[in-house]
């Protein structure tokens, strides 16, 4: 798709959810299953299985990505998406934008040793290389407008009500509903 062709796609779908608000609401979905061991399948949409895997040091047979890296390659390019949106609307020259994501953490969480350390990541960083012949101003405008409105950026540092239900050959067993009050 052409810059010009971009601009024009995301003015039409903006003028869409202007016209009719309730066309802003969306619902994105990606099915998993275990396959084997610590390796599972992702099917989204009408996209090829994605295989998401663990390298072997966590018993994995290193397949795919593991759910972390998964998560830090959905943060880059979720930003990488939105630097090139807006760099299309904003008449931003991008001759080469890179992310790196890097996620720290403590196996002693995740492997229930230390009760006092999270399962998750205990810090993200990211750095982002932009090459361009535009100014530093523009760059820094650019900058700002993918950061401030990038929805993977937003969901992991925003508080986030999660719903989750877990069954047993069809009978609820567990139900999870955590940051009930972030709803409010």
């Amino acid at each position: 798709m052409s810059r010009d062709s971009l601009k024009a796609a995301l003015e039409d779908c903006i003028e869409v959810v202007k016209q009719d608000p309730s066309s802003a609401k969306i619902v994105l979905t990606a099915r998993t299953h275990l396959e084997e061991d610590v390796r599972a399948i992702a099917k989204i949409r009408d996209f090829p299985d994605m295989v998401v895997d663990e390298p072997p040091v966590f018993g994995g047979s290193d397949q795919g990505m593991s759910p972390g890296e998964v998560l830090l390659t959905a943060l880059g390019t979720c930003q990488e998406v939105m630097y090139g949106a807006y760099a299309s609307v904003m008449g931003v020259q991008l001759d080469e934008l890179k992310i790196t994501c890097h996620g720290d953490l403590d196996l002693h969480g995740m492997f229930a040793l230390d009760e006092t350390v999270p399962p998750g990541f205990t810090a993200i960083s990211f750095e982002t290389q932009i090459k361009s012949p535009d100014s530093p101003e523009k760059i820094r405008a650019l900058v700002e407008m993918a950061q401030s409105h990038c929805p993977l950026l937003d969901t992991i540092t925003r508080q986030v009500p999660i719903h989750g239900s877990a069954y047993l050959n069809g009978e609820l067993i567990n139900t999870l509903k955590a940051l009930e009050d972030a709803a409010e």
